[in-house]
């Protein structure tokens, strides 16, 4: 890993939360990992774009230092049967401060698990009622 200056930044951004993890080509490394918890005291905050940002940064920061100059970038939502189909609030924000810390961005790709038919979503017949 000495001279090794490509690396894969893992962008999952749900409406909880948003969590950012650079790996190494193969996806088995990790290389730096931060999350919205880490960056700010209220968990209501988690998802938001501020908080995307600031562990964004920090994530990136501990890349450079480790010999990381160029990512590809995969966003990814929470996706399957039941979870939402587009990433969260923190998507964006996050890729523009990865960009913004030094790391220049080769690709940006939509990782979300999509269901093909498969199993039958929760809820029964008449869906969810209150």
């Amino acid at each position: 890993m000495a001279n090794q200056k490509m690396g894969v930044a893992h962008i999952y951004s749900s409406y909880n939360n948003s969590i950012i993890h650079i790996t190494d080509l193969s996806g088995s490394e990790t290389i730096a990992l931060s999350s919205g918890g880490q960056v700010v005291k209220s968990d209501r905050l988690k998802p938001s774009p501020t908080a995307a940002m600031l562990c964004a940064k920090r994530a990136a920061l501990d890349a450079i230092e480790k010999g990381i100059k160029e990512v590809h970038v995969k966003v990814r939502a929470k996706g399957g049967q039941n979870g939402a189909k587009y990433p969260g609030p923190g998507a964006q924000p996050a890729i523009r401060a990865l960009a913004r810390a030094g790391l220049k961005i080769r690709s940006i790709e939509d990782v979300t698990p999509i269901p093909h038919g498969g199993c039958r979503k929760k809820g029964g017949r008449r869906g969810r009622r209150p």
